[in-house]
């Protein structure tokens, strides 16, 4: 039986057989028997991780230690409010560091591990309700890798290489479709300026 650990654009964690292209990590979500009760979280340094690192070998959602979450891609981590890990991705967090200090230069050339944590947490959860923050923009302002949802719509939408394509945990496909006008991007804001800033978002 699948785990409850396959996460959405929309944030939300689901038991759901797809293999994942990275894996993430919000603290021990779990309980002894693999079971995720209401806590989302368990502190703000969300991080998305290489699926192997060196030799380390892991039993998924071993009790008392994190919880193994696993999304499509890099795009779905981070529209979840995910950032690269420093340990398993550092290029890859070195590169999100440097984006994100021209997003926010009064943060410095380099901001630190938790001014970016904060900032990304005020931008990606409703502390209180637990919902995702989204906000309105005008699509033709987004970059690519960016999701978001159309008025009246519930599908996760993103902008890849001048084509729109739907998100499923069975992979993306097409749609037919011209976006105008403002759009409810499901991406945090500061994600978005670092996207815009210059980081390359890995894909599946």
């Amino acid at each position: 039986m699948a785990l409850q650990n396959r996460v959405t654009p929309f944030g939300d964690i689901l038991a759901h057989p797809a293999r994942g292209g990275l894996m993430g990590n919000r603290g021990c979500l779990h309980d002894e028997h693999r079971q995720l009760g209401e806590k989302r979280w368990a502190h703000q340094a969300w991080v998305a991780c290489a699926l192997s690192f060196k030799d380390w070998q892991r039993q998924i959602m071993r009790p008392g230690v994190y919880t193994e979450l696993f999304f499509t891609d890099e795009t779905v981590a981070l529209a979840a409010g995910h950032r690269p890990c420093g340990m398993c991705r550092h290029g890859d967090y070195m590169a999100f560091q440097q984006a994100f200090g021209r997003a926010r230069p009064e943060l410095g050339e380099r901001p630190s591990p938790g001014a970016m944590n904060r900032l990304l947490h005020a931008d990606r959860v409703m502390s209180r309700s637990r919902a995702q923050v989204t906000h309105q923009a005008d699509f033709e302002t987004l970059p690519d890798e960016v999701f978001f949802t159309l008025p009246g719509a519930g599908e996760a939408l993103v902008r890849r290489k001048g084509s729109i394509l739907a998100w499923s945990f069975d992979g993306y496909r097409p749609r037919e479709i011209r976006p105008a006008g403002p759009v409810a991007v499901l991406t945090p804001r500061i994600t978005v300026d670092v996207i815009r800033a210059g980081y390359r978002v890995h894909t599946a």
